[in-house]
């Protein structure tokens, strides 16, 4: 018997989902979010449901207990992503380039 992998995750992570080959259901930490978080969790042909960790967080204590007792669908939280902002960015690049260049790590001030 196979079961399929489910994806429950926020709007703004579903692109890379996408690019993945997942079809993710799209949800967010509102109370139609986490109705449709616990409608993916309680389907019976769910294998492994991957569910964002602010969604995750939201749940009851009731609905994390239900999901400790039953063998079905393993629930894997997935951490929210950790954006940087352009200037971090730009800086880790920099600096990436000059330690190609120089051949040794450099610090900007």
């Amino acid at each position: 018997m196979s079961l399929p992998v489910r994806l429950v995750c926020r709007p703004e992570t579903t692109p890379g989902f996408r690019l993945a080959a997942l079809a993710p259901r799209v949800a967010g930490p509102d109370p139609q979010g986490l109705a449709a978080a616990r409608a993916e969790i309680r389907r019976p042909d769910s294998g492994v449901v991957l569910l964002d960790q602010v969604l995750f967080d939201h749940l009851s204590a009731e609905d994390r207990r239900r999901l400790g007792r039953r063998p079905l669908p393993i629930v894997v939280p997935i951490p929210p992503p950790a954006w940087r902002s352009a200037t971090e960015a730009a800086e880790a690049y920099v600096l990436e380039l000059l330690r190609q260049v120089i051949g040794y790590r450099v610090r900007l001030k």
